[in-house]
């Protein structure tokens, strides 16, 4: 399996692309997260989610905890796709992962910048959090986790399963813990739209907004009900949004 194959799946159908989606998950996730977003995007429409280390079919390969490390290894992907209009998501964490890939791109692959740039249920980079992070044992993982939402609970009430998801989920809370963005947060040269769920604890609407900072283009936000992962169920609503984003392709010359 080639490294591209290993870090992005591809979700989408077989119908030759003309636009292009990559999405980014949240700590602890994985690509699985958007294999809905598939059914409810134009056929032509290239749905990539990208596979950290860690986890799922990649779960015998240890982890990236820095920041750094994992932004520069998203980027190189992103910069080695063929060139088509490419919207960008990230949730969470994933947000993160996606300012910090983008970012890189425009100093270096500006070619292969995205059209648009979401970032969904995260303030902007240096902002500080309304709750700490948590603690790096089991159970304050577990609470954390719980908190959160989106996972079913039975997952951390299972021992067998809880030491399956935890060295992941600790893995990302160490990348996030041990994160220091450059500030004032460097602009990107793209629009930037924040997403979040009206009754999320940790990034409540207001949060959102701190993300115009992040761009010398267009911003804008939206709230939709719902806490951390206000995301889930809504994938008919979100998959469109997001792909209505990508310009249409270049006519031929």
């Amino acid at each position: 399996m080639t490294d591209a194959a290993r870090w992005l799946k591809r979700f989408s159908a077989g119908a030759p692309a003309t636009s292009r989606i990559v999405c980014l998950p949240h700590a602890g996730g994985g690509a699985s997260a958007y294999h809905g977003w598939a059914r409810h995007l134009p056929a032509d429409t290239e749905l990539l989610a990208v596979q950290y280390p860690g986890r799922q079919d990649r779960f015998a390969e240890p982890c990236i905890e820095s920041m750094a490390e994992l932004a520069d290894a998203v980027a190189a992907l992103l910069a080695g796709l063929t060139e088509l209009p490419t919207v960008v998501f990230g949730h969470s964490m994933g947000a993160l992962v996606a300012y910090e890939s983008v970012l890189r791109l425009a100093r270096t692959a500006p070619r292969a910048l995205p059209a648009h740039l979401f970032v969904s249920a995260a303030a902007a980079p240096g902002t500080e959090r309304r709750h700490p992070l948590p603690a790096l044992d089991d159970d304050s993982l577990v609470a954390f986790a719980r908190r959160q939402g989106g996972a079913d609970p039975e997952v951390y009430a299972m021992p067998e399963l809880r030491e399956l998801v935890l060295p992941t989920l600790r893995a990302d809370i160490r990348l996030l813990t041990d994160y220091r963005p450059a500030l004032p947060p460097v602009r990107l040269p793209l629009p930037v739209t924040a997403l979040g769920g009206d009754a999320d604890a940790g990034c409540p609407p207001a949060s959102l907004a701190t993300w115009a900072a992040t761009t010398s283009g267009a911003f804008t936000s939206r709230t939709f009900p719902g806490g951390h992962f206000w995301l889930q169920g809504r994938e008919g609503e979100l998959a469109p949004l997001i792909a209505a984003a990508a310009p249409a392709p270049a006519a031929p010359a």
